[in-house]
Parts: C-alpha cells; structure tokens; sequence
C-alpha cells in the first residue's frame, strides 16, 4: 500500500472512521458492522439483480431446449420424407398430430402451475402480461445511469416496533444524500437545502463538509471550495437521524384487535391510520401471520386487496396507495389460532415522499453559484415496521 492507495480511498476511509467516532463519542460497532454500513449494500437492488439472472438463466435454456427439439424435428423429418421417396408426408406427421402433442403438454404445464399458484407462488405466463402482486419492493424502481452530470439520491429507512396493546417501543429513522457527478466541469458544486423539519432531527455532514457552512446557510460544500467532488462515485455527503418513542411521530399505525371466538378461532380485526398526512405511501403490504396448517382465512370485510400466502401462512392486505384522502382503513377476518398466532403484524410500502422536512432547492456552482443542472430521487423504504 502506498500514498496513491490511500488518497484513493480516501472517502472510504473517511467514511470507516465516521462510523468509529460521532459526535466525538466512539461508537459501539465492530469490524463486520463497519464494513457493512461502508459498503452501503442496497437489499432492493441485490434481490433485483437476483432476480433478472435467473430469468436470464431460464430463458437461455429455454431456447437451448428449443433448438434441440427444432432440430430433433427436422432430422425425424428428413429421415421419414427420405424412406418415402417424397411422395408427400407420411400419416401422422403434420399440423394436427403436432398441434395434439402440443395441446397435451399444454394442458400439463397448465395444471401444474394451478397447483402452485394454489400454494401461494406467482406464475407469469411467456404468452400474456399480467400485473405482479402488489409488493413495496417491486416499487422500487431499477439502479439506472444517471441522466445528468450531477444527480442526488436522498433515501430515507425507518424501524419501527409498536406494541399490541398500544405505545411505540421504538421509532427510528435514517436519512442520506449521496452526490454523484460524471462530468469534470460540474464537479465544484454546493447544494442548497432546506431543513426546516422541527421534530429534533441530528444532522452530521461528512468530514469533508463544511460543517459551518452547513449549520449557517443549510448549504452542502467541501472545505475547500477548490477542490472537486470525485467523480463516477457515489459520495455520501449529509447524514441524520430522528429517534423517539412518542406515538404522534408514528407515520401509519395499525391497529389489531383479536377475539377468541370457540372452536380453536379468533375473529380478528385490524385496521391503519395515516398519522402523518404530508406522506404518501404506495404499495403498502399489511402482513398478519397465521397459524400453521390453518388453512385459508375467511375475509368478511377488506379495504384494498387480500392475498393468502399459504406456504408462508400469511395473510398480506394489500393497499396501492395510502394518503390524506384515503387515510384510514379496515380489514376483518376469521381464521384458526390464538390471539398469540397473528402477531407480530409487519408493514412494508415505498413512498417518494420523505418522512423528514428536508427538501433539497438547488444545486450550484461553487463559484457563480449558477444553476447546475442535477436529477434528483428522494424515497422513503421501510426496513423493519411491525406490531409485536
């Protein structure tokens, strides 16, 4: 390791030691944690890039099978119009016996994926599109090239654990802006913001931010303004977080009341409020655990869409999007099990609108503070929210 090594990963380094120390208090993390917070691993993209391999695996052997049986065809053709002189075909080789061969396999296929779809898998047919299941991850729109020089990714992630009874156990939320530029001529920039957000939000710039310019005029610049931001890196530039254990900070609360009703069930009614009416949440996904070996749940009343997940025996309500003109909501069912059975009761949405008041206005160059041109994607996910 030499100099250039280390001037190379310089943020990275920098990053490593923000974790260590805050606020000039060390923090409680090891190794393992450090690495993980410096790689900054997105789950969403990991279980996308997942999930478009394998569809490519499967459909380069699909056309691998073909092939072969294309081939296969036209060898057993050759060969029989060769025994027969070619006098025409032969009796059973044409478009109805293929078209028969077909219409068996078909039928086959068509049954075996009824039983898995009755066990609670998706299946996308090759022939027609269908809309997936509703989920807060497939929301997540796809890692793309960035279309300007310079783009912002402002993401937010809450935890959230209530109780059954009532009362927040613990609330927290984790905010980040990450620079990105591709061009050398915008790579003296600041970026205005606005952090008007009076809920007691922790700021912390990173350590080659001027933490002054920052707390002064809510501006996001290096120290020294004659030095350029790297370029092609994701750079985190601004951190905060808001912690509480008050209940009118919840974003969506969610209420389940269960009733024993004899005969080894419960009636269960849960229902969702939005607390906070500046957010609007889409995709949501109410989960309530069942009992195993319970079997389907008997939906009397639901806001939304329900879907029944018996391999996971789970029951997801699921509501496309939450906001101030459609804030509450209702859901009642019955179904095998004690009171105990249906919890802990998870939530998952992604919203575009960020649970914090921090806006970013603008970006500008350092020194005519004219306009630069910049993308800008701010969401709000969900990394752990349940009712235990």
């Amino acid at each position: 390791m030499d100099e250039q090594d280390i001037i190379d990963n310089a943020f990275n380094l920098i990053f490593a030691f923000d974790e260590i120390i805050a606020l000039g208090y060390r923090e409680s993390v090891n190794l393992a944690q450090i690495r993980t917070f410096v790689e900054m691993d997105s789950h969403e993209e990991k279980v996308f890039q997942a999930v478009r391999q394998t569809q490519e695996r499967e459909a380069k052997q699909k056309m691998k099978e073909k092939a072969r049986e294309l081939q296969k065809a036209r060898q057993e053709a050759g060969r029989k119009c060769g025994t027969r002189g070619g006098s025409g075909p032969p009796p059973g080789f044409g478009f109805g016996g293929g078209m028969g061969s077909t219409g068996s396999k078909q039928k086959e296929c068509d049954t075996f994926a009824d039983q898995l779809k009755q066990e609670g898998e998706n299946i996308s047919s090759p022939t027609s599109a269908k809309s997936p299941t509703l989920s807060a991850k497939s929301a997540i729109p796809s890692p793309t090239t960035p279309q300007e020089p310079v783009s912002l990714n402002v993401e937010e992630k809450i935890t959230l654990v209530a109780q059954r009874d009532g009362g927040l156990q613990n609330m927290e939320v984790h905010g980040l802006v990450q620079l990105r530029i591709s061009e050398e001529q915008f790579a003296r920039v600041k970026i205005l913001l606005d952090t008007r957000d009076d809920k007691g939000v922790q700021f912390q710039t990173h350590p080659n931010i001027d933490k002054e310019l920052f707390k002064a005029r809510n501006q996001v610049a290096l120290k020294n303004p004659s030095k350029p931001f790297p370029l092609n890196s994701d750079v985190g530039v601004l951190k905060w977080r808001f912690q509480t254990q008050e209940e009118k900070f919840v974003p969506l609360s969610i209420n389940c009341w269960v009733s024993e009703a004899g005969n080894g069930g419960c009636d269960v009614n849960i229902e969702y409020e939005l607390e906070q009416e500046h957010l609007e949440l889409n995709s949501v996904v109410v989960g309530i655990p069942l009992m195993t070996g319970s079997g389907a749940p008997v939906v009397n009343e639901c806001e939304g869409e329900y879907h029944y997940d018996s391999r996971r025996c789970i029951l997801e309500w699921q509501l496309p999007i939450i906001d101030a003109t459609n804030k509450s909501g209702a859901m009642e069912f019955s179904a095998q099990g004690r009171p105990n059975d249906f919890f802990p009761v998870t939530v998952n949405f992604v919203s575009k609108t960020l649970y914090c008041d921090i806006k970013v206005l603008d970006v500008v160059g350092v020194d005519d503070e004219s306009p630069v041109k910049h993308s800008l994607n701010t969401y709000f996910l969900v990394d752990k929210y349940e009712v235990a």
